[in-house]
This record gives structure tokens, sequence and C-alpha cells, in this order.
């Protein structure tokens, strides 16, 4: 299966980088180019591509808009939005993950993390720049947690464990390994956790770890 992907960015250059690094693999395909955030928009809705990779800064508007508008809280039917950004800064991070981004990544993440990231996000899985993903956890932790927070969590043991393997960015079939249980029944967890907590993805279930403190309180 052929992932299609369309690519925002107002440099040509690093949208042909992308370009080349991406269909060099024989499973992706770009099928579109944005300069600014109003093409992309525009280009998505018609072309309905697999991933969608914004940047931030571009004119008109800027990535997080871009994000809103194809994945964002209301929309009927979202498309998978990846954030590719030079800037990793904490606002930029937590605008992507609230507007329904399923990935983070430095452009400096190199190659095989964006390829990753594409397929991972075709998959129905996120990934997110491990540096982003650590900073984010250590910002957290130096803040300190509610009291509160674990007891009031609905989760059980096990999709708690589930629910911080997830904020350390690990895939399904990688949450399976590590715990030690089926592929089937990480998706099952997973599906659980959305309902429970009455989110959309894997992406706000990570936010939510980190903000409630989930995601920190593994030794």
């Amino acid at each position: 299966m052929t992932i299609n992907v369309l690519i925002a960015d107002d440099q040509a250059m690093i949208r042909g980088g992308l370009r080349l690094i991406l269909e060099d693999q024989p499973d992706i395909t770009v099928v579109g180019e944005a300069a600014d955030g109003v093409e992309a928009i525009a280009l998505a809705r018609r072309l309905r591509p697999d991933v969608c990779l914004v940047d931030i800064r571009m004119p008109r508007l800027d990535g997080l808009e871009v994000t809103r508008a194809l994945a964002g809280p209301g929309v009927a039917h979202p498309l998978r939005v990846i954030v590719v950004t030079t800037f990793d800064l904490d606002d930029y991070v937590y605008g992507a993950l609230r507007g329904g981004a399923v990935g983070f990544l430095l452009k400096d993440a190199g190659p095989t993390l964006l390829v990753e990231a594409v397929r991972a996000a075709h998959a129905g899985d996120a990934l997110i720049s491990p540096a982003v993903t650590l900073r984010l956890l250590r910002h957290l932790a130096a803040v300190g947690a509610p009291a509160a927070a674990k007891r009031t969590s609905p989760l059980s043991d096990r999709e708690t464990e589930v629910v911080r393997a997830i904020a350390r960015g690990l895939t399904n079939r990688e949450i399976a390994a590590e715990l030690f249980i089926s592929l089937s029944t990480v998706k099952s967890h997973v599906s659980g956790i959305q309902a429970k907590l009455g989110l959309r993805n894997r992406v706000e279930i990570a936010a939510w770890a980190w903000e409630n403190r989930i995601a920190v309180t593994a030794g």
C-alpha cells in the first residue's frame, strides 16, 4: 500500500529535501507541495493525503493553524498531521499536540525518524522526536506533580503502563514487546484509554499523561 504525503513548508529547498527522502522509499509518494498555510489547507482538503507534513512557521497561516484546520477538535474527518520544524519551543509542541497533530519532529531528527513517523502516522500510531519527549518530561518533573492526579485517574494499572509507554513515544509493537502482551491487547487498551479519557488519538493520550504526571511516575 502506498502512503500519500503532502509537504507544507515555505522553503523550496526543504520541500525538495523532504520529497527526496520520502520518495526514496518504495511505499511513500509525495502527492503535493504547499508553500504557505492557506495553500496547505486547500491542497490537503482536495487531495486527502494519508499524511501531511506541516512546518510551523509559514506565511498567511502558520503550522498550528493549519493543524487545527485539518485535524483539530470539531473536524469531521481529520487528516493525520505531523509537525516538522526547526523550532522545539514548548508552546509549539503543546499547540501542535492540542491541535490534533499525530507527530512532532525536529528537522534535524534525520531521514530514518522522518520515514518512521510517516509510517507510524499512517498506521494510526504517533511518533514524537525523542529529544522533544525528554524535554517535556523534564519540564513537567521540574514543575511538580499535582497530588491528586494519580488518585483521580480512571485507568487500571495496566492501562497506566500503556499510557506511560505511549508518552515515551513507543509504538504499539514496542509496547507489546515491553509489556509481554499481544499487539491486539495493546490496541484494545489504547481504545479503552481513549474512551475513558475522552481523547481522540495517541498524541492526546501522551499530552494527558504529561499534564497529569502519569508519564513521570515510573521509576
